[in-house]
């Protein structure tokens, strides 16, 4: 996850303060002590960090609570708190409409990913049912058509643009009626990148969002959404540079690029988020699927280690077939674990985005707990499983017993795969281990209808708290935070619609 680092300091000041013998003001002066360091360090704004610790000192005062309030939930919670505020402006994002076409203008500055944004960002909506195209009215720079080009065309989203004609305004329009007529109903419209200096740059991005706002068909004033990338690495700076863009044209909301492990990106979100512009995205890599949707609360509580569970079910949501969901369901709940079962599940983790992301979704699970390179050694490991699995018969993979493996099998499938026999047993005792886990939350029961009772979260409590790692479910709470965890599944957003358990 992106700023890692930064979470992992802050987690370790609260569980050093939650871990005090009392609460005081040195206390709790010194966990703000070392959260503020923290910020600092990584380029948030001192006005910013200040104006937080001093809010956090109201909010706690330790002198006027009670006896027998918690003091260490509390502090907690007003960290949590302050931090959120932090981020999020307060401002409603804007949403494509599918019933209308909506004209979405790409404004940034010189080098901060802008193009590969824009294929990113059609490439997430594709996803979502949208129908996008890109319109490329970057003429400054050299080869950006090109750029474009061979990003749509790898994302299978049709584009736009020209290698003779040389007015920007002239393309965007041309690009917008005729993707217009097409039915398309989310237009892309790209343009070269600027900064704040540059003043012949601003006049023209101007009339791009005229044209594109008056073009022959839309017949208004200005884009539906002007959306500003922001590069992370330069940090503070952020604000200004957010600033010159929206005195230029109406900026709606930014994205945020290369905010893989970089320790400007602090700086730059708080900076961006004192403009009152959204955050909606954040870019964390070269990737299509490097790219994240930004939402104050979950980003932070992903950043503090305590996951993001409707994030990470969305993601489920993504990759398994609705199709499969309810005969899936029926397996795992009666402890059916096949080979099969385990093949789809290593596809649905890989099509789920890198593993850093999807883990840090998981509450008592931080991305530091990921060494640094072994993401890339445990996808290479499933993919090698995969292989493995590609060399066996449909009778093998529907099996639910190992012993059917015997020498010769085992030999056959190394030879098929091009592996070694040991790597062949290394993933069946793989299987076995997981086989093993789903045998323990046999019975496990999931939501019907939205609906849980009191009984079937302790009883699914109790079947999970046997197959978690001891570290994860300490972090969680132990058995009462899992049963909220449970409460928090059972209201809203839940395990449910991967499965096909709850109505639309």
């Amino acid at each position: 996850m992106v700023l890692a680092k930064l979470g992992g300091r802050i987690t370790g000041t609260i569980k050093q303060m939650k871990n005090a013998t009392i609460i005081d003001e040195k206390t709790l002066n010194d966990c703000l002590d070392e959260i503020t360091r923290a910020l600092l360090q990584y380029d948030v704004s001192f006005h910013l960090v200040k104006e937080m610790q001093t809010t956090i000192k109201k909010i706690v005062n330790l002198e006027d609570l009670a006896a027998g309030h918690n003091k260490r939930s509390i502090i907690e919670q007003a960290i949590f708190c302050e931090l959120c505020k932090m981020l999020d402006p307060g401002k409603p994002a804007f949403a494509p409409n599918k019933a209308n076409s909506s004209i979405v203008m790409f404004v940034g500055l010189q080098g901060a990913g802008k193009t590969t944004t824009c294929t990113k960002y059609v490439y997430y909506h594709q996803k979502k049912g949208y129908k996008p195209a890109l319109v490329c009215a970057n003429t400054f720079k050299a080869g950006a058509f090109d750029q474009l080009k061979q990003n749509a065309t790898k994302a299978k989203i049709p584009f736009y643009g020209s290698y003779t004609e040389f007015d920007p305004v002239k393309i965007a329009v041309d690009g917008v009626d005729r993707f217009k007529k097409e039915n398309c109903d989310l237009i892309i419209v790209d343009t070269s990148g600027r900064h704040k200096q540059k003043a012949s740059l601003f006049e023209e991005m101007r009339q791009v969002a005229e044209a594109t706002g008056y073009s022959l068909i839309l017949k208004s004033s200005k884009p539906d959404l002007v959306i500003f990338v922001m590069d992370s690495t330069i940090g503070q700076a952020a604000f200004e540079q957010a600033q010159a863009f929206k005195q230029s044209v109406a900026v709606g909301v930014v994205i945020i690029t290369k905010m893989d492990g970089h320790a400007k990106g602090g700086g730059a979100l708080s900076a961006v988020a004192a403009t009152k512009s959204p955050i909606i995205f954040i870019g964390t890599g070269e990737h299509m699927d490097e790219f994240q949707v930004f939402d104050a609360k979950p980003f932070v509580c992903r950043l503090l280690g305590n996951g993001d569970w409707s994030g990470f079910v969305d993601k489920l949501q993504e990759v398994v077939p609705k199709d499969q969901q309810p005969e899936l369901l029926e397996k795992l709940s009666h402890g059916n674990f096949i080979l099969r079962i385990m093949y789809d599940q290593f596809q649905n983790i890989l099509n789920m985005g890198p593993l850093k992301e999807v883990f840090s979704m998981l509450p008592g699970i931080c991305a530091e707990m990921m060494p640094k390179g072994h993401e890339k050694e445990s996808q290479a490991k499933i993919k090698r499983y995969m292989t493995m699995m590609d060399s066996m018969t449909n009778k093998e993979l529907e099996s639910s017993n190992p012993k059917v493996f015997n020498g010769s099998r085992i030999m056959r499938i190394a030879r098929g795969s091009g592996r070694i026999v040991t790597e062949v047993m290394d993933m069946l005792d793989e299987y076995k281990r997981l086989a093993t886990i789903w045998g323990k939350v046999k019975g496990l029961k999931m939501l019907e209808k939205g609906n849980m009772s009191s009984l079937s979260r302790n009883k699914n409590s109790q079947h999970l708290s046997k197959v978690l790692p001891a570290q994860m479910l300490k972090q969680i709470g132990s058995m009462g935070g899992l049963l909220s965890l449970m409460k928090q599944m059972g209201s809203g957003k839940d395990l449910t619609g991967m499965f096909g358990g709850r109505d639309e």
